[in-house]
């Protein structure tokens, strides 16, 4: 049997993960290169959110409430996010580069921040021999802001760069990959960090997060070598007046519906991620689930997110409109989050799995469409595609880090309320705190669809406006 060059394209397209997300522009090669960037601010955020959490609670015995502090630091700058966004969109030199200095630069905070942060840290425990005082949280505080900083820059001007560099047919799905290859960077950072921290010892510490610095430098190194083209600019250009970020602003948000988007991102990551340091305590105190049992929850939650790519990738192409598929996730997160409240009152852990796969299609469904309808904005004016991912992104990183600090004081305030006897009897038990954030979860579900109403377009989009995605483009 012989295959045509054509049928030779389609079945590559097939088989291989993303391989009609190149184009002429961007080589599959070149794109693959990029989107290892994506993979050190996946680890680095494993080690904040992860690792280094655990460490300095249980290791190095530090305060909770300095950790929390300390672990807010990356989330207070994630509003930042647009004017970063912005700002490399209008960066001038002299051979016009505009996204790789942010892509460096941002590289260079993330390291350094990584650099000092076990050191940081064994001082902020008082592993030293001298009493630093305040000096360990400054310096600790200092690690925190320099690695979110620089995460923050360097995946922001890593989006807008990859969004540049690719066709209109194929951005969302560059733009997906990346997305994709983030998630691969924290999975597989957790599984490496906590292999090699399993015998915990000072030593081991500074030698692991430092090692995590030198891999951020190798990775973005190799990810932004030769992916923008020079351009040199003109006196006249040079000299041109620098648009003002607030003009922008107005700009981007004069498109239709853009503000009411950023409010849905916003609020529909917290929604989806409230419970995401409590699914499995709640497995274990509630439902009396072994450690290896509730470790599943994770396998389950990516088999549900799977299930809803590949839903999506269907809908999608067959012309659905992005944002009626964001309700049908947003149903699917109600159905979850009631599943997971109904498994403590009869026992079921089976109802509970089934839960967690269905928070993982509701997000997974939800993530996409968002994704795709902030593809879809267009930009005009002073304003650019940085500014139109730095506002995605920052809505997005506000409401996933606001949402689990929110969920575990809600927690804790209820059974604080509930040890007093100050909610009754009936609702003396520990499951009712977990009940309150869970519920609060489905309240904020319902206000997002109200939010979400006048976005959803009563017409489908025809085949010339759809965003034609791919099971391929998914393969997570």
């Amino acid at each position: 049997m012989i295959f045509r060059a054509k049928d030779l394209h389609k079945l590559t397209a097939r088989v291989l993960p993303f391989a009609d997300a190149a184009s002429e522009g961007l080589p599959l090669r070149q794109l693959l290169r990029l989107s290892l960037f994506q993979i050190s601010v996946g680890m680095a955020a494993v080690m904040l959110l992860g690792t280094l959490n655990r460490v300095m609670i249980v290791e190095l015995s530090v305060p909770a409430m300095i950790v929390a502090g300390m672990i807010a630091i990356p989330v207070l700058i994630a509003p930042f996010r647009a004017i970063l966004g912005f700002k490399s969109d209008n960066y001038r030199s002299a051979i016009g580069w505009k996204r790789v200095p942010y892509l460096w630069f941002g590289t260079l905070w993330q390291f350094g921040g990584l650099a000092i942060m076990p050191m940081a840290l064994l001082v902020l425990a008082g592993d030293t021999a001298l009493d630093a005082g305040d000096f360990g949280q400054a310096a600790a505080a200092l690690a925190f802001l320099l690695t979110g900083l620089g995460m923050h820059m360097t995946q922001t001007a890593g989006l807008a760069l990859a969004a540049d560099r690719a066709t209109e047919e194929t951005r969302a799905k560059v733009v997906s990959l990346l997305y994709v290859m983030y998630l691969l960077g924290m999975g597989l950072s957790a599984l490496i960090i906590g292999t090699l921290l399993r015998d915990y010892s000072a030593l081991l510490l500074v030698q692991v997060v430092q090692g995590a610095a030198v891999v951020t430098m190798v990775l973005n190194i190799i990810a932004l070598w030769k992916q923008e083209k020079m351009a040199p600019m003109t006196k006249e250009e040079r000299e041109a007046p620098v648009p003002i970020f607030l003009n922008a602003w107005s700009d981007f948000t004069r498109e239709r519906d853009v503000l009411r988007l950023i409010a849905v991102v916003f609020l529909g990551t917290m929604a989806f991620n409230m419970q995401d340091v409590l699914l499995e305590p709640y497995g274990g105190q509630i439902l009396g689930l072994s450690v290896s049992s509730t470790t599943l929850l994770t396998a389950m939650w990516a088999a549900g997110a799977l299930v809803g790519l590949g839903l999506a990738a269907r809908w999608l192409s067959g012309g659905t409109d992005p944002m009626r598929m964001g309700a049908r996730g947003i149903l699917f997160g109600i159905a979850a989050f009631a599943a997971v409240i109904l498994s403590a009152p009869l026992q079921s852990p089976v109802l509970f799995f089934a839960g967690a796969a269905f928070i993982g299609l509701g997000g997974g469904l939800f993530a996409v469409s968002t994704l795709t309808a902030a593809m879809a904005v267009k930009v005009s004016g002073h304003a650019g595609r940085g500014l139109a991912l730095g506002a995605w992104g920052a809505a997005q990183a506000t409401g996933a880090g606001l949402s689990i600090f929110i969920g575990g004081t809600m927690r804790d305030l209820v059974n604080h309320a509930v040890g007093n006897g100050a909610l009754g009897e009936a609702l003396a038990t520990p499951a009712t705190g977990y009940s309150v954030v869970y519920h609060t979860e489905i309240g904020l579900l319902f206000i997002i669809l109200i939010i979400l109403g006048p976005l959803v377009r009563a017409k489908a989009m025809t085949s010339e406006t759809s965003t034609k995605l791919e099971l391929a483009e998914f393969p997570t």
